[in-house]
């Protein structure tokens, strides 16, 4: 990429961690250039290609290395404004946009239901067309996907899904990053997910397979996924002669695995629920018990925030626990989407 290469502190903590593998960030640079990324909002991975994701992976892993391992300073955003627009409370996904938007010289702007009339005083067609005119792009994470949809119909700018109540495309990239980082390829890897069918999981079914990778999916009855959902990911299964294998059972899900993947079982609107599937989800928790019956290698991971009853402390915190690198990575990749096309730095292939 020809980018700036001055070498100014950036602040980050060098390449020392054993888990950081710099040989296993990325490979050699896509033969596929960006340009059909250009302007494109990324509401799902079902609408990105397998060129399209590795391009993506590519660039957010050599930011990475360039910015984190090698200190250099690259301001790819000098002059361009996001808007963060979010329903819903975040740690993770609200301090990796403001700090990797900002790294690469740009300015995010944090906008709640306290401080936008987003659907209230004013339509989302008019706040679309509003933020069109003021900022590049739009992050906006929200409890209605179909919110997203009219966001992204009615700006004239990109839009990007922070998270929605079908999909958590950001996550399911930031997953895949690590795991490439980990494994050094996705290709032939056995995701096991143990828990609800939720946004997280339709993200991983809806592009897994394009990877070479199988998916094992246990959840208990009546939080099965999206029936929709499931045909498209046994569809894209065949397609790619993958292995697509859904139980009821944890243990089946996790026999064989390279990567045992949970999330939270009551998400922001469900508290009502809570009790109804605490019960539901009894024997769901992922233990070195469930993790005896994975692949020798196995790792795991949790979108986070995690509660003791997802995942107990021994996994959590074991040496197979990727979680905090994980998390990182959801910087890393809000960082490429921000900059590679969608938002408009030109010629990065040039």
């Amino acid at each position: 990429l020809p980018l700036p290469h001055a070498h100014i502190s950036s602040g980050f903590p060098k390449c020392n961690s054993s888990r950081f593998h710099s040989s296993n960030m990325h490979g050699p640079q896509p033969t596929k250039t960006p340009t059909q990324l250009k302007g494109q909002d990324l509401l799902t991975l079902q609408n990105y290609s397998a060129e399209d994701i590795k391009y993506l992976l590519w660039v957010a892993a050599d930011l990475k290395e360039r910015i984190k391992c090698k200190g250099e300073y690259l301001p790819l955003l000098q002059g361009k404004a996001l808007a963060m627009i979010f329903e819903k409370r975040s740690t993770r996904t609200r301090l990796s946009t403001e700090t990797g938007f900002a790294v690469l010289g740009g300015h995010p702007c944090f906008l709640t239901t306290q401080d936008i009339h987003l659907g209230i005083n004013e339509s989302i067609t008019d706040t679309a067309r509003v933020l069109s005119t003021m900022t590049d792009a739009i992050l906006a994470r929200v409890y209605k996907h179909v919110d997203l949809e009219v966001l992204a119909q009615q700006a004239t700018i990109p839009v990007i899904n922070g998270l929605s109540d079908s999909d958590h495309p950001l996550q399911i990239l930031a997953d895949y990053l690590t795991l490439q980082e980990h494994y050094g390829s996705l290709n032939g890897l056995t995701l096991s997910w143990i828990g609800d069918g939720n946004n997280v999981l339709n993200s991983i079914m809806l592009s897994a397979a394009r990877f070479g990778m199988n998916l094992h999916v246990a959840t208990p009855k009546g939080f099965e996924p999206d029936p929709m959902v499931i045909k498209i990911a046994e569809q894209e299964s065949v397609k790619h002669r993958t292995k697509l294998f859904l139980t009821s059972v944890p243990t089946e899900a996790a026999k064989g695995a390279n990567v045992l993947i949970t999330d939270t079982w009551i998400s922001m609107g469900q508290e009502a629920e809570k009790e109804e599937r605490l019960r539901a989800f009894q024997g769901y928790q992922i233990t070195m018990k469930t993790a005896k019956v994975a692949a020798a290698d196995w790792t795991f991971l949790h979108c986070l925030p995690r509660k003791p009853e997802e995942v107990d402390d021994e996994v959590f915190y074991s040496p197979q626990s990727l979680v905090f690198q994980e998390a990182e990575n959801r910087k890393w990749i809000v960082m490429v989407y921000g900059h590679s096309d969608p938002i408009g730095v030109k010629d990065l292939m040039a």
